[in-house]
Formats: C-alpha cells, structure tokens, sequence
C-alpha cells in the first residue's frame, strides 16, 4: 500500500480548535473521496499546545501510478491535481492551512505488527518523522532500521500495530521515513514512550 502523509499546519488566524472544525467538517467529507483514494484517516494531537502540527492527513492508495495520478507527480513539495475532486481538495487546503509549513511525505507502508486487524479507529498513535544522522546514506539508514532498530520497536511494551513507511522517492523526501506505533490507551503510549509535551522521552 502507498500512504500519502501530510503534516498539517494552521494558518496563523485560526485556533486550533477552529483549524480543527474545519478540517473535520469541510475538507475530510472531500479528501476521502479523492479519486483512488482506499483509505483515508487523520490523526488529531492529544496535546495541542505542544505538537509541532496541528493534524496528521493519511491517503492511501493501492498504487503509486494511482498515488501520483491524484496528487501530482514525485519530488513535488505541491501538487497541480488534474482530477476533479483531487482538485477540489487542493484549492481547499488554501481556507484553512499554511501550504508552505505543510510538509508532505509519500512513501510505501511496511506492517511489521497488528494485534487489531488493521482496525486503527480509536486508538492513539505515536509518529516519528525519521532523519538519517550525518554521514550515514539513505541505503545505510533504511537497512539498519530494519535489520536492527524495527524488530526491536514493534516489541515495545503496549503496541498493538507497528508500521513503518519507506520514501518512494528517497532524495527528494523530507524525511527518510515514518515509524508508526499504535497503543489501544493514551496511558499505555506515555507509560511505554514518555509523558507528553515532551519531544524526546525517557521509558
């Protein structure tokens, strides 16, 4: 499965909670209806005040070809949508988000867990957006994420689901990938990963 991710960033006249509103009121109803569109999910911040965006937006699609057909082709930041309600959803995000603090990450989904068949509705989500420290290559990144680190972290205490996302498009993505932990409790999240308000956690 291809996931197109996009970290969602509010215009600077909104509240959150009125970004929020929005959102869930006027631009989900279209964007799940983004032609090729199999899945669609957003991710809502438990603690607002201290989250570096304001929502996670989640398109997935049984193919790239169908990917890149709705959303524009790879290495764009944006995207100039021919398809109708592709389009739609586009001129949309113009009410309610800062496009140019909206980073955007395409990648292919890899489930290394899942003790909920798939059924993530409910359930609280930790995301990390994963940079490659100097001197190591994307290659040298990735094999060590799934060789080393990822057998390791689907057996963290309280996951239920465990997946990764790899780039597409390696060189021309904000990040070298997305590590995905699902737990079935906010409590279980902290107990496992750290209080919240905090960027980096001491389990």
């Amino acid at each position: 499965m291809f996931k197109h991710v996009a970290l969602l960033v509010r215009q600077d006249d909104l509240t959150h909670a009125e970004f929020r509103e929005y959102w869930e009121n006027n631009h989900s109803p279209l964007a799940k209806d983004i032609e090729g569109v199999v899945r669609y999910q957003t991710v809502y911040p438990t603690e607002p005040e201290h989250a570096e965006f304001d929502g996670i937006a989640e398109l997935y699609f049984e193919t790239l070809d169908d990917l890149h057909e709705a959303l524009g082709s790879e290495g764009s930041r944006d995207y100039d949508p021919t398809r109708e309600v592709a389009a739609q959803a586009r001129e949309d995000v113009n009410n309610f988000l800062d496009v140019e603090e909206r980073p955007r990450f395409i990648g292919e989904e890899k489930v290394w867990k899942d003790e909920v068949d798939g059924d993530t509705d409910g359930l609280y989500k930790h995301s990390a957006l994963l940079v490659r420290k100097d001197g190591m290559s994307h290659e040298e990144f990735r094999e060590y994420w799934e060789h080393n680190h990822s057998p390791l972290a689907k057996d963290i205490e309280g996951v239920v689901r465990y997946q990764t996302v790899y780039p597409t498009d390696p060189e021309n993505a904000e990040f070298d990938g997305v590590a995905e932990l699902y737990f079935e409790t906010l409590d279980d999240l902290y107990e496992a990963l750290g209080s919240e308000g905090s960027r980096d956690y001491d389990p």
